[in-house]
């Protein structure tokens, strides 16, 4: 078998994520995983019920420590909840990296905001 007749091949399987999240495709946008599109939808049926507002999706935050970028973080949504009235800051996670974790520690120190989990 050539080079050429190996590359043409159909590949066996589509490679699997590290934590087995799919990827799913809500009003064409195009999650990590069904969790975080199954929050979206939550998110939209409570915006049209009036109890959320302003949702933002993959807002950046900057996290810097002695005026120097140590990281960026995305947080998955994030929006003014009418009922607790405060800005809330959503991460949807099936597992919490080590990686996260510390995020979640210099978004509290960096900008006063607590990270919330949602499975």
């Amino acid at each position: 078998m050539s080079a050429a007749e190996f590359r043409a091949q159909p590949s066996e399987k589509p490679k699997r994520s590290k934590y087995n999240a799919q990827r799913t495709l809500i009003d064409g946008i195009c999650f990590d995983s069904k969790a975080e599109a199954a929050y979206y939808a939550e998110l939209k049926i409570r915006a049209r019920a009036g109890e959320v507002s302003d949702v933002e999706m993959q807002r950046p935050y900057e996290l810097c420590v002695g005026g120097h970028l140590i990281a960026t973080y995305k947080a998955d949504f994030v929006f003014w909840d009418h009922q607790a009235k405060r800005r809330r800051v959503i991460d949807v996670k099936g597992v919490e990296t080590t990686v996260f974790k510390l995020k979640r520690k210099l978004m509290r120190a960096c900008h006063g905001i607590v990270v919330e989990t949602a499975p």
